[in-house]
């Protein structure tokens, strides 16, 4: 199983990335795609996930800046981020889960998922 991530770069306070996570080796039915993220000195924090039919769950650090989309035919997740804050700087990781092994509402928890990327890094200017 392989999960990788892409589109993290330095972008300025006010901007726009869209981040992107390919999972291969897993069929791409019944699963929880989750973004996480990991800032210096902080633990590594829930950004929101998406089962593979459709069904979306943001923190609330997000909501309504963030949009969690699946497209199955491609075995990838985006997440498109807007209006980014200094304070969304971090390296941004992507995690796979069986939907039956989910515990927690929304896939919050980072235990819970068995495969997971490498991260991009998301770097937001002041």
């Amino acid at each position: 199983v392989e999960v990788v991530e892409s589109g993290g770069g330095l972008v300025q306070t006010g901007g726009s990335l869209r981040l992107s996570c390919t999972v291969s080796g897993l069929r791409f039915d019944d699963l929880l795609i989750g973004w996480f993220r990991m800032a210096p000195r902080k633990e590594r924090e829930w950004v929101s996930s998406i089962s593979t039919d459709g069904e979306t769950y943001y923190a609330d650090s997000v909501k309504g800046r963030a949009t969690i989309s699946i497209n199955n035919a491609m075995n990838t997740v985006h997440l498109q981020m807007n209006n980014l804050k200094p304070e969304d700087t971090a390296d941004y990781e992507c995690a796979a889960a069986f939907l039956d092994t989910i515990t927690v509402i929304g896939g919050a928890d980072p235990y819970q998922y068995p495969y997971w990327g490498r991260g991009t890094q998301v770097t937001v200017s002041s």
